[in-house]
């Protein structure tokens, strides 16, 4: 029998060493939980913040197409497809349903060349085809999951997990606003219903709360219970909000550091500065009859989203910083009947896009405003039950027009079918450190203080800053 274990000596030489982990243990937590107390007591707000370095454009608009618009069929012509029609693809095909994958798929649109600098573009985007001049099309564009959830996460807050901040929020985190009665981070999604994701599409995930989006409806009241329900007369109003001001100061003086608390209190004090500054913006009697009939208000298949695209420009010129348009469900996520899913498609969103473009540079609002156009991928050369087409992730086109990009410019290609992008190719991460750049921050330097870590938008990844699409 082993008496070791009755040895003093050893129990203790044991229990001290156990002792000294337990005040290290003790003292990193205290380090740690200090470290948290302190992100916690910073204060967030949107104000306005100086940039690192001069920015080419001083605001955003992101027409996002939700399911992956083909490539193959409005930006990026291929030839071959025609060529090769119905035989089988020469080499390893990433697909997601194999057992539905079929051979080569000619576009059942034409290509034309447009404008002085002779971009091609599909004949079911003859809007949009008039300004190609105006257009950086990155063709090159990659990304790394084939599921729509993932690649969305992707795209939209530059991980393949779900909980981060949006694009939008990482931008007036880093920049703020330059309106303080109207938020720096519009949403305009469709009455028709949500985008695929949801709202988590426009979360600030574990940025400060008054980071995420604000969604506003493109009809009738703004923001649901933006006005009083009953006329209040001003003085009894202006009383009001003096006292809930002086409540809300004693309220947070006796709990610092929540900034849940914090967001609540500024947002509503948005909302009493909204009612007047969000009616305005968002009434378009104020716009002649001339511009709506160009973004297509009026008719019943562009007016939707015609109406978001105005409001987007109306946003923009007053001062916020970032808006996105979504459509309902994935428009674009065309598996079967391709040529109709996607004349459907252009039709609702081709000439309001137009239009946007058009008044941006009519007004001089271009050369300081992005905008950017495209979706989470793009599809495959071959077919997918006959008449469609499968999620294509190696390679799919994304444009962007004005904020300091080259105008009537082409970057990257892909391949003789349209499969993989093969030179100058551009991942996410690449295109949101771009975008940062074009604002005026360097991604490396956009961080926010979490669990120990310098979270950032670009996250692990090393990219680069294209610079062969600057202007």
């Amino acid at each position: 029998m082993n008496y070791d274990f009755f040895n003093r000596r050893k129990f203790l030489s044991t229990i001290g060493r156990s002792l000294s982990g337990i005040a290290l243990s003790d003292l990193l937590s205290r380090e740690s939980g200090a470290f948290e107390r302190d992100v916690a007591l910073k204060q967030f707000d949107l104000k306005p913040k100086t940039s690192r370095f001069a920015p080419r454009a001083k605001s955003v608009i992101q027409l996002f197409m939700h399911g992956g618009p083909s490539q193959v069929d409005l930006l990026d012509p291929k030839p071959s497809l025609d060529k090769y029609d119905g035989q089988k693809f020469p080499g390893v095909i990433d697909v997601q349903q194999p057992e539905q994958a079929g051979g080569i798929l000619k576009s059942p649109f034409k290509f034309a060349k447009h404008g002085q600098s002779g971009i091609e573009v599909s004949d079911v985007m003859p809007h949009v085809a008039k300004h190609v001049d105006d257009l950086c099309v990155i063709r090159s564009m990659w990304t790394e999951h084939i599921n729509h959830e993932p690649a969305l996460w992707m795209i939209h807050t530059g991980r393949t997990i779900p909980g981060r901040p949006s694009l939008g929020s990482w931008v007036v985190y880093g920049l703020g606003s330059e309106s303080q009665d109207l938020p720096a981070y519009v949403v305009l999604d469709d009455p028709k219903g949500l985008p695929v994701d949801g709202i988590r599409n426009w979360s600030s995930g574990w940025l400060p709360p008054q980071f995420q989006g604000t969604r506003f409806r493109a009809t009738g009241t703004p923001v649901w219970n933006l006005n009083p329900a009953r006329a209040v007369p001003a003085p009894l109003q202006k009383a009001r909000r003096e006292l809930l001001a002086k409540i809300d100061q004693a309220h947070r003086a006796a709990r610092p550091g929540e900034a849940e608390l914090d967001a609540r209190i500024a947002s509503y004090q948005l909302a009493a500065r909204m009612q007047v500054s969000a009616t305005a913006a968002l009434d378009l009697s104020q716009e002649t009859k001339p511009t709506q009939a160009a973004y297509g208000i009026g008719n019943e298949t562009t007016e939707s989203y015609g109406r978001r695209c105005l409001l987007a420009r109306r946003l923009v010129e007053r001062g916020v910083r970032y808006v996105q348009l979504f459509i309902d469900g994935q428009i674009w996520d065309n598996h079967t009947g391709l040529e109709s899913g996607i004349r459907g498609a252009c039709a609702r969103t081709d000439q309001p896009v137009a239009a946007l473009l058009a008044d941006l540079k009519q007004r001089g609002m271009l050369d300081d405003t992005l905008v950017i156009w495209g979706g989470e991928f793009g599809r495959l050369p071959i077919s997918q039950s006959k008449n469609g087409r499968d999620h294509g992730r190696q390679g799919f086109t994304m444009w962007m027009a004005g904020g300091g990009v080259k105008a009537g410019h082409v970057h990257g290609a892909t391949d003789e079918f349209g499969y993989a992008a093969v030179e100058e190719r551009v991942s996410v991460p690449d295109l949101h450190a771009t975008l940062l750049y074009l604002l005026g921050i360097d991604h490396k330097e956009l961080t926010f203080p979490r669990n120990g870590l310098e979270e950032r938008l670009t996250g692990v990844y090393e990219p680069r800053v294209v610079s062969e699409i600057l202007a």
